[in-house]
């Protein structure tokens, strides 16, 4: 296999969570809600679907699992922000403390046990093929699912009908409650879907990226993937690259320990977040330069969507 089309490969692999679960939390924020409880929810699911897989013997079942402690824990959100009006930040931040807390309790039995990894898809002819054989036709399935998320999600919220409503909802919920939309309906159906998109990205991990389970796995891609939404201006193909951005960064950090460049390991690892980092506040301050322009109105409160 080609170099390049090994680093190629890497960097999908490291990006495919991110992508789902940035994808899954777009989708919330679009409804008008802020979940920061993403990095639990992807412990949890990364912990129940590695139990239940490792005991059933199916992956199938695994995936399953991750998605459903997902959903479960983003319906506790859900109960405690939209039912009980609670702060949405600091119920979000507390929902990762217990999600991570829970994911070590689930997967106390699991340390050190590894399983084989979801293998991936090949087609006969295809996958052979030189230089991008690979790459295109030999991913995990994961890659491909993710790819069909992210093109669901943009034709959800920029073509269809309850896309428009959700979109709307997230604008001006007070407006769209006088026009008859059904809000908490919708912010509902929102939340579990970033809760689900969560688990499987947690799946993800645990299944696929490192078929093992260790705590801790996540290692902050939750709130990686929360950046990457506005890093990405809550458009989905902006997600897409935001994602492959730092899976690129991902990788070039382990290629830069690998030749010795003689630079502290703890800050190669820390280069990832970094970067986002970096990016992010580049990207305010051009937004900022904007508003700031004359015959601007100034900052709005909603981001531009």
């Amino acid at each position: 296999m080609d170099i390049w089309q090994a680093i190629f490969i890497t960097v999908i692999t490291a990006a495919t969570p991110l992508l789902i679960a940035a994808l899954g939390e777009l989708v919330v924020e679009r409804a008008g809600v802020l979940n920061l409880g993403i990095e639990g929810m992807m412990a949890v699911g990364a912990a129940c679907g590695f139990a239940a897989a490792t005991l059933s013997g199916s992956s199938a079942l695994g995936v399953l699992a991750a998605v459903a402690a997902g959903v479960a824990l983003s319906a506790v959100f859900a109960l405690l922000t939209l039912g009980l009006a609670t702060n949405q930040v600091a119920t979000g931040l507390a929902l990762t403390i217990v999600g991570l807390g829970l994911s070590g309790l689930i997967g106390a039995g699991f340390v050190g046990t590894s399983r084989e990894a979801i293998p991936a898809i090949r087609i006969p002819g295809l996958t052979e093929l030189p230089g991008v054989g690979r790459l295109l036709f030999g991913e995990d399935p994961f890659v491909y699912l993710s790819l069909a998320l992210a093109i669901a999600v943009l034709w959800f919220l920029g073509r269809s009908r309850a896309g428009l409503t959700l979109r709307s909802i997230g604008e001006n919920h007070t407006s769209a409650h006088w026009l008859g939309l059904p809000v908490m309906q919708v912010r509902l159906l929102a939340i579990l879907f970033g809760g689900g998109c969560a688990g499987l990205a947690g799946a993800y991990l645990s299944l696929v990226y490192t078929p093992f389970w260790s705590p801790g796995m996540t290692a902050g891609r939750g709130w990686i993937a929360l950046a990457l939404v506005v890093f990405a201006s809550w458009k989905p193909l902006r997600v897409l690259f935001g994602a492959y951005l730092f899976g690129g960064a991902t990788v070039l950090q382990l290629h830069a320990q690998a030749a010795s460049l003689g630079f502290p390991s703890q800050v190669m690892s820390a280069f990832p977040y970094v970067a986002t980092i970096v990016a992010l506040v580049i990207m305010s301050a051009g937004r900022r330069k904007a508003a700031a322009a004359p015959g601007s109105l100034g900052t709005s409160f909603v981001p531009d969507r």
